[in-house]
Formats: C-alpha cells, sequence, structure tokens
C-alpha cells in the first residue's frame, strides 16, 4: 500500500514537472515571437524612416536642379539682366521647380542626378557650339544665287528610353537652324530639315549620342562612363 501511494506520488510529481516544463517552453516561444514580432516592426519603422528621408531628399535635389535649370534658361533667353526681371526669373522659376520637380528627373536613376547635371552643363557649350555654325550654314543657303535648298522630312527611331531625354534631344534639334522636330511617335521622331547636309548631319546621331551620355540611357556605353566609375572600382579595390 505505501508502495503504491509513494508510485502515484513520484507520477503525479513527473506529470507536475512535465506541465511545468511544457508552460515554461510555451512562455519562452512567446517571449521569442513577441520580441521577433517586435523587432520586425522596428525594422520596418527604421527602414520607412530612411525611404522617407532618401524621398526628402531626392525632392529636394530634384527641386534645385530644375531651379538652376530653369533660371539659367530664364537669364539667357530674356537678356535682361536688372533686379526686377531677376527677381522675377527666381520666383517664376521657383514657383515651376515645386510643382514639376518630379518631371525632369523622373527616370534618373537614385544618386545620378549631380553627374547628370554635370553632363547636361557641359552638353551646352557643344549644342551652342553647333547652333553657331547652323545659322552661318543657313545663311549661306538663303543668300547663295543658287538657294541650294531640299526640303525633306526625316524620321528616325531614338534609341533614347526616357521621357525627359526625348525632351532634350527635340528641343536641341529645334534649336539647332535648319532643323525643326515636327513630332514624336512612340520614340520615333519626325524631323523637318532645311537641306540635305543638315538631315546628314542629324542622321550620323551625334547630338542623340551625346543627349544618351547625359542621362546614362542604356545601350550607350562611352569611355566617359568608365573614367567616371573609375575611382569607385579604386577605392572598392583598396578596400579589399
Amino acid at each position: 500500500m505505501e508502495v503504491t501511494l509513494l508510485i502515484e506520488a513520484m507520477d503525479s510529481s513527473f506529470r507536475v514537472l512535465e506541465d511545468a516544463k511544457n508552460q515554461a517552453v510555451d512562455i519562452m516561444n512567446s517571449a521569442v515571437r513577441v520580441t521577433s514580432e517586435t523587432r520586425t516592426i522596428e525594422e520596418k519603422k527604421l527602414v520607412n524612416i530612411f525611404k522617407g528621408a532618401q524621398s526628402r531628399r531626392a525632392i529636394l535635389q530634384n527641386t534645385v536642379a530644375t531651379f538652376v535649370i530653369l533660371f539659367g534658361f530664364w537669364t539667357v533667353l530674356s537678356g535682361i539682366f536688372d533686379l526686377f526681371h531677376l527677381t522675377l526669373g527666381v520666383i517664376c522659376s521657383l514657383i515651376i521647380s515645386i510643382l514639376t520637380h518630379d518631371l525632369l528627373f523622373a527616370n534618373v536613376r537614385v544618386g545620378d542626378i549631380k553627374l547628370t547635371i554635370i553632363r547636361f552643363i557641359r552638353y551646352l557649350p557643344w549644342l551652342i557650339y553647333q547652333i553657331f555654325v547652323s545659322n552661318f550654314y543657313v545663311a549661306y543657303l538663303v543668300l547663295s544665287p543658287k538657294m541650294p535648298i531640299s526640303p525633306q522630312i526625316i524620321r528616325f527611331k531614338t534609341k533614347l528610353e526616357s521621357d525627359i531625354s526625348w525632351v532634350v534631344l527635340a528641343n536641341s534639334i529645334t534649336l539647332t537652324p535648319g532643323t525643326i522636330t515636327i513630332d514624336i511617335k512612340d520614340g520615333e521622331f519626325y524631323v523637318h530639315a532645311l537641306a540635305k547636309k543638315v538631315a546628314d548631319d542629324l542622321n550620323t546621331g551625334e547630338m542623340e549620342d551625346r543627349v544618351a551620355h547625359i542621362f546614362m540611357e542604356a545601350d550607350h556605353i562611352y569611355v566617359q562612363d568608365v573614367l567616371d566609375v573609375a575611382p569607385i572600382f579604386g577605392v572598392l579595390r583598396k578596400g579589399i
């Protein structure tokens, strides 16, 4: 009888210990699960905060870059440099930049805005030179007794990918005397050329390549691209 009671007591003790162990395991699993969920929530918060900071920084960069470009064009095209017109230019450029900051750089990769601006500034002297040379050629066509003018409409499928690069190329063509961009349909440009030489110069694709270089479009690889990224590889190599 005493042995039977002792065995039952030991069995009850083991069951109590087993239940206690199971409860302890459940509590630990719950704690781990809560900790994991809390950590996930905190990580998501940090990611959202980081993305929000990146987004605000990108918006600020785009706004400043758009303002600089618009005010530069305002200054060049107006040709008036008194305080009233410059102030008016600043106000108008600032308002438009705030409202359309995501238009010019909608397709630009993150981190490439500064490089894009630098390349665009480098592109302007070449474009101005082309405008200057084309002015003389158009003057020659008009003043020549034979009037060697052969108007024609040419069309070509551009390799450019983004809307902003299309806009820059279209306006560059129109700003250059002798050619006018008539229309763009699904990446195909329709351009009116005043003479065959003007059309041939456009068909070389040099202007298109230079615009592609500004916005780092795909399928366009240049020596300058390699030079631009060379310092990055140098730093990585030192780190290794």
